[in-house]
């Protein structure tokens, strides 16, 4: 059976539920202001009218966005501040929890999610790709002398990951291909996460017993705490990672394709890809919508 809870870290729990009460109300109101103010993809005479355009970046999803010592950092940051001297605007970054990025585009209150999206079939439908910024696989992680070897060993286990994510959606695919391929047995819970953070402190916990992400971010995290965690195998399809905007916003999309096809050809992508990602993927589409 699989079970979808919310799971809050125990620590300072009073402080995170102001802090989680304080972010619902905020996006709550950044929907409604984009729902009635800001309804349309703004084109290319607009945004030279206003002189800049809008992004929204996450704010703790090593290696792609962070912040550390008070300042953004992460392979996106790091491409952010390439394109703003190749894009021809200014540019407006908004640092923010995962779970407002992709509403807040829908709505119209940012052009694009300068962030890690995995693009997937489902949304295509509401969103729009940039060129994509680096290949991606979901993949899972245990604790250091787990009993999980493989992917079938996650029959009867707790998984997590973030909620509304790419990765929770493979987890799910996966979940069903397990019930098949046993008779109807699968993973016991999945469990949902506000953020990568909370869910590998369960991990090290032992409140679940493996979490999905994509292999490049699990790889970041085994390589900052080797003697916790492990990675283990893909249990998901390869695709891209992407920055998105609304479907249909081809005057954004054209002006970061550009900047970022530039930065494609000088080879300045992929040596960020190798600094952060720890590998570089030449051979990636121009387009993946």
């Amino acid at each position: 059976m699989s079970v979808r809870i919310i799971r809050r870290d125990p620590v300072h729990s009073k402080q995170r539920t102001a802090v989680t009460l304080f972010r619902t109300c905020a996006l709550a109101l950044i929907a409604t202001f984009g729902i009635s103010h800001a309804a349309h993809a703004a084109s290319a005479e607009e945004i030279k009218a206003r002189g800049y355009i809008t992004v929204a970046t996450e704010d703790d999803y090593t290696p792609f966005e962070f912040v550390a010592d008070g300042k953004n950092t992460g392979y996106d940051n790091d491409l952010l501040a390439l394109m703003r001297k190749k894009i021809g605007v200014e540019v407006k970054q908004q640092v923010m929890p995962w779970s407002g990025i992709l509403p807040g585009v829908t709505t119209g209150k940012y052009d694009m999610a300068l962030s890690a999206v995995l693009v997937t079939d489902e949304r295509r439908k509401t969103f729009d790709f940039a060129s994509p910024t680096c290949e991606a696989i979901t993949f899972y992680a245990t604790k250091k002398g787990s009993s999980i070897k493989g992917p079938d060993d996650l029959v009867g286990k707790v998984v997590g990951a973030e909620t509304g994510s790419a990765m929770l959606t493979d987890l799910k695919l996966f979940n069903e291909e397990l019930k098949k391929k046993h008779g109807g047995s699968g993973i016991k819970q999945i469990v949902e996460y506000q953020s990568y953070p909370e869910a590998y402190q369960d991990l090290a916990l032992g409140r679940v017993d493996a979490v999905a992400n994509t292999q490049i971010s699990l790889n970041s995290l085994v390589k900052t705490r080797p003697d916790t965690f492990l990675i283990g195998q893909p249990i998901g399809k390869p695709t891209y990672i992407a920055w998105a905007v609304k479907k249909g916003n081809t005057d954004v999309l054209k002006m970061v394709d550009a900047a970022l096809l530039e930065l494609r050809k000088s080879g300045e992508m992929y040596q960020l890809q190798q600094k952060w990602l720890g590998a570089s993927y030449k051979d990636m589409p121009q387009s993946v919508n």
